[in-house]
Formats: C-alpha cells, sequence, structure tokens
C-alpha cells in the first residue's frame, strides 16, 4: 500500500473523476519499469498486499474466461497490462 499512497499522493491533482485515469496512469508507469523494479515493489510488499493483489488479479482473470464461454456478459477489463520488458 505504500507504493500506491506514493504514487497516489504525486499524481492526485493529476487523477480527475474519468474512470479511465488510473488505467492510463498505471500503464504508463508500468512501461517506465523493468521486470525488475516491479519485482522489487512485490518483495517490498506485506503478506496482505500481496494476497490482495493476487486476489483482485484471480477475480479478474476468472471474470475474463466466464465471459469467453459466454456464462457472464462480455467482460470489459478494468485494466488491459501491456506486454512488459
Amino acid at each position: 500500500m505504500r507504493f500506491v499512497d506514493e504514487v497516489y499522493s504525486l499524481y492526485r491533482d493529476q487523477l480527475n473523476d474519468e474512470e479511465e485515469d488510473p488505467v492510463t496512469l498505471v500503464l504508463s508507469l508500468l512501461e517506465e519499469h523493468t521486470r525488475e523494479d516491479i519485482q522489487r515493489l512485490i518483495d517490498e510488499m506485506s503478506e496482505e498486499e500481496l494476497f490482495q493483489m493476487m486476489g483482485i488479479y484471480l477475480v479478474e482473470m476468472l471474470k475474463m474466461k466466464m465471459a469467453q464461454e459466454g456464462k457472464i456478459p462480455l467482460w470489459k477489463p478494468s485494466f488491459v497490462p501491456p506486454h512488459l520488458h
């Protein structure tokens, strides 16, 4: 959460009422960092943060799979990860 707090503090004025603003910001941040940078951030996470991150990821991916099989309406991801380094 510390990293999220830091990012929010830095970009708070640029985040408006648009739902896409955080997505754009995150994609930009990811493009600026290497896999090793991201791994360092993950290594610094608390156990709770790690479980929270994995939980969100798994829920979103399961929704995508369910939509692909027609079990739920077409899924619009809130975040589409870029192909990183």
